[in-house]
């Protein structure tokens, strides 16, 4: 399994947000590791309302949250399909687990995870029984962690051959831009269309179009943020694009504004 990832892709104008809220991805327990990329954890005091926005990875999270003037809560957020947007103002601290796309499963077996896609569940009906003190109390962020590792653990996730291959192939998909087509995918591996969306929906959530062209919108949101000058042509074709008009209908569907604008907004 690799690494988990230490940028910042998805997130819509990092800069700005990581100048308002103090952002950390630390490692679950080693045991954890195999279905958890990592714990996200965000403290803010902010004088004045930020939204902060996320273009959503194929992954689900379970997410404790301590807003300012609110009753802490625990939810199940599932596979977001358009832009994530959340407020923050005042207080706030949120203790997330973002799981390996695939991995979410054998913590939550008795549905498949497609059923929890656009939807953000809260407790009780998603873990009653998760300690929301024990995680969002403590000062001490290893605290936090090791309570997160201990709900987590609790649950007694069971080994499941296709959580891992739903894992498998969704990192594929990530890491290799030759992949274009899900049918070309799908004879690559062995497998129907028909049965690797039936996995896809079962593990990941989403179809393995969307995470193919997710993907895509991803790497096209970090050179837009990174790079002084991007070759939009050169990009689109680089990702796997019939042509640069493609490219910038899905950003502008997924974003909410054409690269070119920005990229220019943030380089303003």
């Amino acid at each position: 399994m690799a690494a988990p990832r230490r940028d910042t892709r998805g997130i819509v104008g990092a800069a700005d947000f990581l100048a308002r809220v103090d952002f950390r991805r630390p490692d679950p327990a080693e045991p954890l590791r195999r279905h958890v990329e990592h714990y996200w954890l965000i403290d803010w005091d902010l004088d004045e309302p930020y939204v902060s926005h996320v273009v959503p990875h194929p992954a689900v999270h379970i997410v404790f949250q301590q807003f300012a003037d609110q009753e802490p809560f625990v939810e199940v957020t599932g596979v977001q399909q358009g832009l994530f947007a959340q407020k923050l103002e005042g207080r706030g601290r949120v203790c997330g687990i973002k799981f390996r796309p695939g991995g979410f499963r054998p913590f939550a077996p008795a549905q498949a995870v497609s059923e929890w896609t656009g939807r953000r569940v809260r407790s009780p009906e998603a873990f009653p029984t998760a300690d929301l003190a024990a995680v969002l109390t403590p000062a001490d962020e290893d605290a936090r962690i090791a309570a997160l590792d201990t709900f987590l653990l609790s649950l007694s996730p069971r080994p499941d051959p296709q959580a891992d291959l739903a894992m498998t192939l969704v990192e594929r998909i990530r890491t290799d831009r030759t992949i274009r087509r899900v049918a070309d995918f799908a004879r690559t591996e062995g497998m129907s269309v028909r049965l690797l969306q039936r996995l896809f929906a079962g593990y990941v959530g989403v179809g393995p179009k969307w995470v193919i062209l997710r993907y895509r919108i991803h790497e096209a949101l970090e050179h837009a943020e990174t790079d002084r000058e991007v070759d939009w042509a050169a990009l689109a074709a680089d990702l796997g694009y019939a042509d640069q008009a493609h490219l910038v209908r899905d950003f502008t569907a997924t974003v909410g504004v054409p690269p070119t604008a920005y990229a220019a907004r943030i380089s303003g």
